[in-house]
Formats: C-alpha cells, structure tokens, sequence
C-alpha cells in the first residue's frame, strides 16, 4: 500500500472558533467536514506544506505552529485510491476579521470543497454533522482548554 504524507491546519480564531472545509467526493456518501491541508510536495517537510497549503486554500499568512497531533490512518481521498496517510496537524492562529479565499485551489479542491464555515465547540458538538477524522471536535476542544490560541 503506497504512504502518503499530509499536514493538517487546526486554524482557530481569537472567539475559539475553527475554520473547517466542507467536502464531498466519490469515496464518501454524505458531505463531510475536515481541516484545511493537503499532501507533501516532493521533498517538501511537513511544516513548509502547511505553510503553503494555509496559503493556497485559505488566502491567509500567518504562522504556522506548534505541532498539535500526529496520527496515521487508511483511507482514500477525492480521485485517489485507499493509502496509509501519515499525517502532521499544526495550530494556527488568526483573527476573526481576516479574509478567507481560495487563492490557489486546484481543480480538485475546486470539485471537492463545497464551502467553508467557522465551528464554535458548541457547533462541532451539535452532532449533527461529520467530521474527518472524528478526533476533530475533541483536539479542538483541547486546544481551547489548554490555551493554545496565540
């Protein structure tokens, strides 16, 4: 089975709130929410793709850390085939008032992400939606309880 690399960008706001993209592609039945981020470019590290994709998907600057959680897991995103993923998520720290744009989505980000929306911990624990991965809400939570938002 092929590994793929990919950091993930756990972008909070000064309210608490988290920047999720919703998504929606051939390998799930329903849409579903999930950070910003996306895979490694040829020797590329984990902190200089977060920097990047925080950039391309979301038009903001701004700096990228610390390093909040590092998981692996096998799954299949948009036109890919299933793959160990091993994955890298950073806090990011922004304020309310900044703009968010897609400033270089790929044609696949364009097809995949149906919209964005900033999650309250009340939002995320109304339960009725999906997120990827399901750890979301609670490292979410997490960072808020042990404050770290700047």
């Amino acid at each position: 089975m092929e590994t793929r690399q990919c950091s993930r960008l756990m972008i909070i706001n000064e309210k608490g709130e988290l920047l999720l993209f919703q998504y929606k592609d051939e390998h799930s039945r329903c849409p579903f929410w999930a950070t910003v981020g996306g895979e490694l470019k040829a020797g590329e590290s984990y902190l200089d793709a977060a920097k990047r994709e925080l950039y391309e998907e979301t038009g903001l600057g701004g700096e990228v850390g610390p390093l909040v959680m590092e998981r692996e897991d096998v799954f299949a995103v948009a036109r890919s085939t299933p793959a160990l993923w091993q994955e890298k998520y950073y806090h990011v720290h922004c304020n309310s008032t900044d703009k968010v744009f897609a400033a270089e989505w790929t044609d696949e980000e364009k097809s995949t992400i149906q919209k964005w929306k900033w999650w309250s911990v009340e939002d995320i624990k109304s339960g009725i939606h999906e997120f990827k991965p399901s750890c979301i809400p609670d490292l979410h939570e997490k960072l808020l309880r042990y404050g770290k938002l700047a």
